[in-house]
C-alpha cells in the first residue's frame, strides 16, 4: 500500500473513533451548551471521514473501517466510565483523553509520512488541530 493511502487510512479510522466516542458521550449529556459543544464535534469529525474516504477513492484505494472489537472496546469502556458519573466534567474529562492520544497519535504520523501529497498532508494538519481545538474546548467543562 502506498503511504497516501495509509496515512488518509488512519485519518479515516481515527476520525471515525472520535465521532463514535464523542456521539456515545453526547447521549449521556444533558447540559445544552455542552451538547452543542459535543455536536460540533460530531460534525467535524464526519467532514474530515468524508474528506479521507473520498481522498482514498481518487487514490485508488479503499477505505478502512475500524474493527467491530474496537468499536465495541470502546462503547463498553465509555458505559464503565459515565455509569456513575455523567457530569459534563467527567465527560469532558474522558473526551480530553481520548483527543489527547489522537493528538499524540497524529503528530507521529505526520512525521512518519512526511514524503506523502502535500493535500493529505494538509488534511492530517487539520485534524491535528481539530483535536488540540477540541482540549482547549472541552476544558471549559471541566
Amino acid at each position: 500500500m502506498n503511504s497516501n493511502i495509509e496515512l488518509l487510512n488512519y485519518i479515516h479510522q481515527n476520525s471515525q473513533m472520535g465521532r463514535i466516542a464523542v456521539e456515545q458521550t453526547y447521549r449521556e449529556v444533558e447540559d445544552e451548551n455542552f451538547k452543542q459543544l459535543l455536536q460540533s464535534q460530531i460534525n467535524e469529525y464526519e467532514k474530515i471521514y468524508d474528506k479521507a474516504e473520498e481522498k482514498i477513492q481518487k487514490e485508488g484505494g479503499k477505505a478502512k473501517e475500524n474493527s467491530p472489537i474496537r468499536k465495541i472496546q470502546s462503547y463498553i469502556m465509555i458505559n464503565l466510565n459515565t455509569i456513575n458519573d455523567k457530569s459534563p466534567s467527567h465527560i469532558a474529562q474522558l473526551i480530553i483523553r481520548g483527543a489527547t492520544m489522537g493528538v499524540i497519535d497524529i503528530t507521529k504520523r505526520i512525521k512518519e509520512y512526511r514524503e506523502v501529497d502535500e493535500e493529505i498532508l494538509e488534511l492530517a494538519n487539520d485534524l491535528l488541530k481539530f483535536e488540540q481545538r477540541n482540549i482547549e474546548e472541552l476544558k471549559k467543562f471541566l
